[in-house]
């Protein structure tokens, strides 16, 4: 019995749910799904505020690409290429290259951690100016001063009557000027 490994397959961009649903079925159909284990689209939550309200969505880590944990066998491999949707499997040559044990776990890892806490859409580097969207200092312009993006909180110093003041806001409330 072979061992199952992680292969990385290129398809079209934005159809990869269809993709993996069309493989599922097409192996269950073929009788070949003991050979096909897992198919896999790493994706991250994200957080964003669209017409004032906060949202969160989902965004794909590898767009175009999912990951398929498979035995290799000529009727996996013919079954994977010939999918609609799938142009090929990522690597040189004829023979697919597996993902290493390292790399998988790796992209596991990220995708469970980024998976239960969203992280917001935008981001914001030390110093950069921004515009305060919403809040007491509506329309002030200020200067990131401190990110903190566990909390989801910068620290903005805004001139006020003349006058540098830190004000802490979420990401959310302000805009990249």
């Amino acid at each position: 019995m072979t061992q199952a490994k992680w292969y990385v397959v290129h398809t079209q961009t934005g159809v990869e749910a269809k993709v993996k649903a069309n493989l599922e079925s097409r192996a269950e159909l073929a009788g070949l799904r003991h050979l096909i284990h897992q198919v896999l689209i790493p994706t991250e939550k994200v957080s964003e505020v669209k017409a004032g309200k906060k949202r969160i969505s989902e965004r794909k880590f590898f767009p175009g690409y999912i990951l398929i944990q498979m035995e290799l066998t000529d009727d996996s491999w013919y079954l994977v290429k010939n999918t609609p949707g799938i142009s090929g499997f990522v690597g040189s040559g004829k023979t697919p290259i597996p993902l290493s044990e390292d790399d998988i776990n790796q992209i596991l890892h990220q995708q469970e951690e980024k998976t239960s806490k969203p992280k917001p859409k935008v981001e914001f580097v030390q110093g950069e100016s921004v515009r305060v969207k919403e809040g007491a200092f509506a329309n002030f312009n200020g200067t990131i001063e401190e990110i903190n993006p566990n909390r989801g909180k910068l620290k903005v110093m805004v001139t006020i009557f003349g006058r540098q003041t830190p004000v802490e806001l979420e990401y959310w409330q302000v805009e990249k000027i």
